[in-house]
């Protein structure tokens, strides 16, 4: 069978990559065409566009490279075309893979989304977009599927692929030592403008808690010299490649919005989480978008499980008066560690990678 794969953002790229592993193991012939990065071209995809060429956020990013978008658009489409894939497997990334859902499904193809756009959270009327371009949903959140549901469409709940991902980490991964002082994780994103953005407030903290090493972690994507620059003269270690590692010692983190904050819940590290964005972006979202949180922890447990600073909020007086809270043993520090067993209860133990590969196979067959 023939796939085709589209992931726009780094977390994409690593579902993708275990989504790739899954479809080769239970599909021996699979030929795999992706829209990723490292990791789905290192799990036996060829790669024809990397994330880092894709990635833009906010409304406002996204019109100034609006010509960009539309020419990463028109290419997309002829390639799936030239290629011909007996299924088309989209992952998140809406604003693109939306719009090619819909020219797929005019041309007969079909169409596989998995990890579901957060329609739930804003345009919820898009649903009636799905419902007409996709052939199969497979949802990560299990409140997804009754969501789902309300508008008579079937979603399917693979679990979330990060169970597996973090289960392996905690039990083969060995530890590689990041200090000898107990570390703060400083998780500042995979962009360069949301880096220039948080990571100067993030830093701010450092003399704050001299008895700390603090660590920032470096996605992959990203040029040394950028968090470098940031980090200046400031005792601060940088950690490339090394992001569940960082994660597994540290004694607590700030941690940018996004799959990260899952990821430091999964791995039960106490976290406070950070948002500031365009702050024209910013204003529009908050007409749009009509979520009560913004971390996944928080919408998973539909509860305030960590602390989210937001925008003006996101400043070194409320970092450093949230940060004491859970590096010292007390009520706030127990109650989010209780809320973290239930997280990992709630999201339950299938093998999301394994469960969307069967899915997906069954369909392209058809």
């Amino acid at each position: 069978m023939k796939y085709y794969i589209i992931a726009g953002e780094a977390s994409g790229d690593l579902h993708g990559s275990n989504l790739i592993k899954a479809l080769h193991q239970q599909d021996t012939s699979a030929e795999i065409r992706c829209w990723g990065g490292d990791k789905m071209e290192a799990a036996g995809a060829t790669l024809v566009k990397h994330y880092r060429d894709l990635a833009f956020m906010g409304f406002v990013e996204v019109i100034k490279h609006l010509d960009k978008i539309l020419r990463n658009i028109s290419f997309c489409k002829q390639d799936i075309e030239n290629y011909n894939p007996d299924v088309l497997v989209l992952i998140d990334y809406p604003g693109f893979n939306l719009r090619i859902a819909k020219w797929a499904k005019k041309q007969g193809l079909k169409v596989v989304y998995y990890i579901s756009p957060q329609v739930w959270a804003w345009k919820e009327n898009r649903v009636k977009g799905i419902k007409e371009s996709v052939d199969k949903m497979l949802v990560i959140l299990p409140f997804e599927v009754d969501f789902y549901r309300k508008w008579h469409f079937e979603a399917i709940y693979t679990g979330h692929p990060l169970i597996e991902v973090i289960q392996q980490e905690i039990n083969d991964e060995p530890l590689v030592s990041l200090g000898h002082k107990p570390i703060i994780a400083l998780l500042p994103g995979s962009r360069e403008q949301e880096i220039k953005t948080k990571l100067p407030i993030m830093l701010s903290v450092v003399e704050a808690f001299p008895e700390y090493q603090f660590v920032v972690a470096q996605a992959p994507s990203l040029p040394e010299n950028l968090l470098l620059d940031i980090i200046g003269d400031k005792q601060v270690l940088l950690a490339k490649n090394q992001t569940y590692n960082l994660l597994k010692q540290a004694k607590a983190g700030l941690i940018t919005s996004g799959t990260a904050t899952l990821e430091t819940a999964l791995f039960g590290l106490p976290q406070v989480v950070c948002y500031k964005g365009n702050s024209i972006s910013f204003w529009l979202a908050k007409k749009l978008v009509k979520v009560k949180y913004i971390s996944l922890v928080n919408l998973i447990m539909d509860k305030e499980v960590v602390t989210e600073l937001i925008q003006d909020d996101l400043n070194k007086e409320n970092l450093v008066a949230e940060l004491k809270k859970i590096v010292t043993e007390g009520p706030a520090l127990n109650k989010m560690k209780n809320d973290y067993r239930e997280l990992w209860a709630k999201l339950g133990s299938k093998p999301a990678s394994s469960v969307a590969a069967k899915e997906i196979i069954a369909i392209a067959k058809q």
